[in-house]
């Protein structure tokens, strides 16, 4: 029973989604109110499930039942419940972004459950303390993303889920090649039982050891969309539906840098190879900052400039890993730093999105040059995702401010001050770019001058995450401790 307490948060949403099936093919198909009664069940039960599995992590705290389950395979500490709570609330906001699309697709049950499934998987992905447990959920995760990105079936998303697949296959061999070869160095699956071969391995070892880094790093470079595996980001995002793309670029994020963090701080943390891969990460971090800030300036898709804008971003998430590692007392103040920043870019790049939805939804477009006097027509939506652009921006008082003060502030602390100096340069000069946008829905003529307003689910998620970055920005200090804690189970 202890196990299946600490499974609770992922169990309840694997059975929301096979109730979501199952009561989807048990209703009759014929007639509309049926149909419109069928989604709105299915929505509900998505959002229970999420509901549910919030409540299963709050009472894991409140009745203090961390620790280890499932053959000690996954750990139930201050680094996963922070996770749960993140990939949950992710899920609740992109089922609320989706209802004006599923109303567009009949697949809408099969939508939702995947979406649950892979939010599931993800949660698994960041409390996973074994090799095998990680690579079954981070590929649960990876099909279920597949289907999700080719769902609209056009031509479009159908070449972007592709893409994804192909490219995706590539790096799981990459990163189950280089877990083979933890797996094959230390006989041992378990990261505990890693990290003591590590720490005891002498430097003849050394080698062998950063070729299984860097190939864990090639595979996993791939979810967390950093330079040079970032090549599939600007196609799949704008051929996936937007609620998906959104999902993508937090979501999938946020589970790709858990596991990084899981395994690199765990496994391969302050010993023989630690220094090696702080300077690969400090060097895949200053290039993934100016790549993605350079070619964003060159986008007129919204969706792919956010794309790109997404591989700089991650960039800046790298400083903090590789602030791990570079000075011994920097363990805690860099993770937390990483922890902070995906749980206020979640806020903001979903709010982001969510206006996007909205928006290009009415206006028939994804162009820039088509979002000209928004302002004018839709004013809530025009300051909602102006207000998510100036938190990736990193202008207070939002939380991206904070973030990215918090990861700068690491990189110094750890003497990597030049890394520091490319990361607040980019920021310069991604500025550019998104205050474009403003801009332009701010001061431009719109070529209709007809308003238009979001649906109720719509404006419910945008402000959601319009008030969590700003609430963020001005009190950051609950995410802080909640980061500080999840930090902490690194030592």
């Amino acid at each position: 029973m202890t196990d299946i307490l600490r499974f609770g948060p992922e169990l309840a949403l694997f059975i929301a989604a096979a109730l979501i099936i199952t009561v989807d093919a048990l209703l009759p198909l014929a007639g509309r109110k049926i149909y419109s009664m069928r989604k709105g069940i299915t929505v509900f039960l998505a959002l229970a499930g999420v509901a549910a599995s919030f409540a299963l992590a709050v009472i894991l705290i409140a009745a203090d039942e961390k620790g280890s389950a499932a053959h000690d395979m996954i750990r139930v500490d201050d680094f996963s419940l922070f996770f749960n709570f993140l990939f949950a609330g992710i899920a609740g906001m992109i089922v609320l972004g989706s209802v004006d699309y599923l109303a567009r697709n009949r697949y809408h049950a099969e939508y939702l459950g995947l979406i649950l499934a892979s939010a599931a998987a993800m949660m698994l992905m960041a409390a996973g303390v074994d090799l095998i447990m990680i690579f079954i959920a981070l590929e649960t995760q990876a099909v279920a993303f597949y289907i999700l990105v080719g769902f609209l079936k056009d031509g479009r998303s159908s070449e972007a889920s592709l893409k994804y697949l192909l490219l995706g296959a590539t790096s799981s061999a990459l990163t189950l090649y280089g877990m083979a070869y933890l797996f094959g160095l230390s006989g041992q699956t378990s990261l505990d039982g890693i990290a003591q071969y590590v720490n005891n391995a002498g430097s003849e070892n050394r080698s062998a050891l950063v070729l299984a880094a860097v190939f864990l790093t090639a595979g996993l470079g791939f979810k967390m969309a950093v330079v040079p595996f970032q090549m599939w980001v600007p196609d799949v995002y704008e051929g996936a539906p937007t609620p998906i793309t959104a999902y993508l670029s937090v979501a999938s994020k946020a589970a790709g840098f858990a596991v990084v963090m899981r395994i690199f701080l765990v496994a391969l943390g302050q010993g023989l190879i630690s220094s090696d891969w702080a300077n690969m990460f400090a060097a895949m971090a200053a290039v993934s900052m100016t790549i993605g800030n350079v070619l964003a300036i060159r986008q007129t898709n919204i969706k792919r400039m956010l794309g790109y804008s997404s591989i700089a971003q991650a960039g800046t998430f790298l400083i903090g890993l590789a602030a791990v590692a570079a000075h011994d007392r920097q363990m805690a103040l860099g993770t937390s730093s990483v922890v902070f920043f995906l749980g206020a870019y979640a806020f903001t790049n979903l709010g982001a999105f969510i206006a996007i939805i909205a928006i290009s939804t009415r206006i028939k477009s994804e162009k820039i040059e088509d979002f000209a006097g928004i302002y004018r027509r839709s004013p809530y939506l025009a300051l909602g995702l102006a207000a998510c652009l100036i938190s990736l921006t990193g202008i207070p008082p939002t939380a991206g401010f904070v973030a990215k003060l918090l990861v700068f502030n690491a990189a110094v602390r750890a003497d990597l001050v030049w890394l520091a100096v490319i990361g607040v340069l980019n920021s310069v000069i991604s500025a550019y770019y998104y205050l474009r946008v403003v801009l332009v829905m701010f001061t431009k003529d719109p070529a209709d001058t007809a308003t238009f307003r979001p649906s109720p689910s719509l404006s419910a998620a945008l402000m959601i995450a319009v008030v969590g970055l700003i609430a963020i920005g001005v009190y950051p200090n609950p995410l802080l401790t909640a980061a500080d804690h999840a930090a902490r189970v690194f030592g």
